[in-house]
């Protein structure tokens, strides 16, 4: 929102929410029917293009963030190192309405101006008028428009909106109040009214002008580099007519200088272009890959994922993942990414953060969570793992940490494999099995004395059960199987208050992967189900509180967070991934991983000295006896 609204700011079916492509629907309808109806001499597929072409467009311009998203975590030829926030993306997530409006304007121009009908598919003589209009009216105008939206009436009004965004992304192009969008549409109408009222429009230089403001909006927010240098030595003059990426980065960091559209002649012409503007690009375009400091590698989880990762849809990814009824529209699109993943053969960068001093990045392995349980697969997912690890390794990354079922006994022992393989390894491996059992033991309320404990066995929770059983604290557990193998891991003296029963005295459930919905049902009413493992359990019981799976609530100093983990809230990370930011900030050179459990009060205490705030109050007699 801008500093000081003014009017026309909001969008006219701002009210509608996620239903706002209603408002083109019914011209959707017309046009399809009208063509589906008319004989095959009397349609016009000008008309009945407009809303596929509407659809081309949030296509091009996802694409544009994904792969943005893409190469400044990565750090390639990235122009401006600001932090994106959970702000920045909420006030970002309508880019689409400025797709809806032009589609209504569209319409509309068909409805009331006879020479839209029946355009051709291509006229050479409305393709240079096209370009001639562009390159003089519309620059022109807009580099006048453009200064005087700097003017601080019109700035604080409107234009500050778009300045909010100093770290710009794609789709920050066509973030602008409504009444700026009107003024936007009004100069960019110019060629094309023109060439209609000719008649020397066509159906490829209408969508090849959009497009190309599309395409140019797009590379100009992108916030990576990457025209080569060597397309301005061969033809000089081309610095005058396409701008660059550093170029109109400037004028989101400096503000009052690069105020041309997508040519900068004017801003020769007029004396402000920035001094800088030469130097920023030849640094962003040498700019290497960043080695980050710390990885964490994770893995999709189901099918719509995808969509839910940094990379995917921004507005998605930045609220906790949960199933949404139209990604069953895109199952044809969800069916071709996971046949590319299947096929993709190694891990790739999601996501970067920095952590005081420190460089994080997540990387994601190509390998869905179905996939992790089919033993067929294992060896595959194994290798990919391992080629993560040595890649990280060889770029000096100083730990690695394991997150979701990456680390899952069955797979590769804990990690444990890998450091059998690879004795040699200096980036250190972390499966933040400690912490994660310091988040549970301190998520139990306090003056409780009797806990159930339900799930498969893990590392995690064997260390739980160990813990509360010599603190004196009775474990109950239902199944005779878990009771076996817990109790086959403890000494005499804390086996002593493990118990077998089948009945649950406790209302403090500690649950892990395999509590079935029958296990559930046997949960008194007000039962507190504290989850140890890596998945939260399925939530069947509506008179019961369920807790996150082990997380903690991250501290402001970590830097450029936009995107959630999974199913956890805003700013909040498993155990498993803050494991391995504690390990690199305390600089600890072990691996935590395999058999080996790092001191559990140890590295809780380092995570609350490094700001890490428990979900719930601690329960410090648990974690201390």
């Amino acid at each position: 929102m801008a500093s000081k609204p003014g009017i026309l700011t909001e969008w006219p079916w701002t009210w509608l929410g996620d239903f706002k492509y209603m408002v083109i629907a019914p011209w959707v309808v017309h046009a399809t029917y009208t063509y589906v109806t008319k004989d095959r001499s009397e349609r016009d597929m000008g008309h009945f293009i407009i809303f596929p072409f509407l659809l081309t467009r949030i296509l091009h311009n996802q694409l544009w963030i994904s792969y943005s998203r893409f190469r400044t975590a990565k750090g390639t030829n990235r122009i401006v190192d600001k932090n994106i926030e959970f702000e920045q993306v909420d006030r970002e997530r309508n880019w689409d309405d400025q797709i809806i409006f032009n589609g209504l304007l569209f319409y509309i121009g068909y409805t009331y101006i006879k020479e839209a009908h029946y355009l051709p598919w291509w006229r050479t003589d409305g393709v240079i008028w096209t370009i001639l209009l562009h390159a003089g009216p519309v620059e022109f105008l807009y580099y006048w428009l453009h200064r005087a939206l700097h003017h601080h009436f019109l700035y604080s009004r409107y234009h500050s909106h778009h300045h909010s965004s100093i770290a710009t992304e794609p789709i920050t192009s066509v973030i602008h109040p409504f009444g700026e969008h009107i003024a936007y549409f009004a100069l960019f109408a110019i060629p094309l009214l023109t060439t209609v009222l000719t008649k020397t429009a066509s159906m490829l230089s209408f969508a090849g002008y959009i497009t190309y403001i599309d395409f140019m909006n797009n590379m100009g927010h992108c916030n990576f580099e990457h025209i080569p240098k060597r397309l301005f030595s061969v033809f000089p003059p081309l610095k005058y007519l396409v701008y660059t990426p550093s170029y109109h980065s400037l004028h989101h960091t400096q503000f009052r200088t690069n105020y041309s559209l997508f040519m900068p002649f004017y801003d020769y012409v007029y004396g402000t272009m920035d001094k800088s503007s030469d130097t920023l690009y030849e640094r962003s375009l040498v700019r290497k890959e960043e080695v980050p400091d710390l990885v964490h590698l994770t893995h999709l989880t189901t099918p719509e994922s995808i969509y839910h990762l940094r990379v995917g849809f921004a507005s998605l990814a930045s609220a906790p993942h949960k199933s949404r009824w139209y990604l069953w529209l895109m199952w044809p699109v969800t069916v071709w990414s996971m046949m590319i993943t299947w096929i993709y053969g190694r891990a790739f960068v999601v996501e970067r953060n920095v952590f005081k001093n420190l460089k994080l990045q997540t990387w994601a392995v190509p390998k869905y969570s179905i996939q992790y349980y089919m033993h067929w697969q294992r060896e595959w997912i194994n290798n990919l793992i391992e080629d993560a690890i040595l890649e990280a390794d060889e770029k000096g990354v100083k730990v690695l940490s394991l997150g979701l079922l990456n680390q899952e006994e069955g797979l590769n022992r804990n990690g444990d494999m890998f450091l059998r393989k690879h004795p040699q390894l200096k980036v250190k491996l972390v499966d933040g099995s400690s912490l994660a059992v310091a988040i549970v033991l301190n998520s139990i309320p306090k003056g409780t004395t009797q806990v159930v404990f339900r799930g498969n066995p893990t590392k995690v929770a064997y260390s739980i059960a160990l813990a509360l059983c010599q603190g004196g604290m009775q474990v109950f557990t239902l199944n005779e199987d878990d009771y076996k193998k817990i109790k086959a891991k403890l000494n005499s003296e804390a086996a002593s208050n493990l118990i077998l029963s089948k009945n649950s005295p406790s209302k403090i459930w500690l649950v892990g992967d395999g509590l079935s919905e029958t296990d559930q049902q046997k949960a008194s009413k007000g039962t507190m189900f504290i989850p140890f493992s890596q998945f939260p359990p399925k939530k069947t019981r509506k008179d019961c509180l369920y807790n996150t799976t082990p997380a903690v609530l991250a501290p402001k100093h970590i830097e450029n967070l936009d995107s959630c983990e999974n199913w956890l809230p805003r700013r909040v990370m498993s155990a498993w991934r803050v494991a391995g930011i504690v390990h690199a900030a305390e600089e600890w050179n072990v691996h935590e991983c395999g058999n080996v459990m790092f001191n559990i009060e140890k590295i809780w205490k380092a995570s609350l000295e490094h700001g890490f705030r428990p979900l719930t109050p601690p329960a410090e007699s648990n974690l201390n006896n």
